[in-house]
């Protein structure tokens, strides 16, 4: 080969990594959660929990799901997830939900998981009731991984 045409593969070569790097942080971007339907964000967060090492990741049925989404475990420990896809805060029924969840399906943990934040009355009910409140910020860490 000439070096013409070395220089052309390393240009293609560099230019076909550059659009798969681009394209892998723009599918990631948390703009592009915040436009999910409920049950596509359910779904979009199984797949996350996978990712980071959760087992036996299943989405609960739409109806009837007793205010869970998501059942999970990792190392040993069982999860009842409510997923909340919301464009303001989210509140105190998410973490009910989770409460009464986690009860059901007789898992040793209960959190929410959401797009946004916790309103105050949140924050509070779910220290009460020892729910775990995986927020925004949780989200975008398991995006990264």
């Amino acid at each position: 080969m000439d070096t013409i045409t070395i220089v052309i593969l390393i240009a293609v070569t560099a230019l076909f990594l550059s659009i798969a790097i681009f394209l892998r942080t723009r599918r990631n971007r948390p703009e592009d959660v915040d436009l999910m339907e409920g049950h596509e964000f359910e779904y979009y967060c199984a797949e996350l929990l996978k990712k980071c090492g959760f087992q036996g990741v299943e989405v609960t049925k739409g109806s009837g799901d007793y205010g869970v989404d998501i059942l999970a475990e990792k190392e040993g420990v069982t999860y009842a997830i409510q997923c909340k896809c919301y464009t303001a805060p989210v509140g105190v029924k998410a973490v009910q939900e989770a409460y009464a969840g986690r009860d059901y399906y007789d898992r040793m943990v209960g959190a929410v998981l959401t797009n946004q934040y916790f309103t105050r009355p949140a924050v509070d009910a779910a220290k009460k009731l020892k729910i775990l409140l995986w927020d925004r910020g949780y989200l975008e860490d398991m995006q990264e991984l």
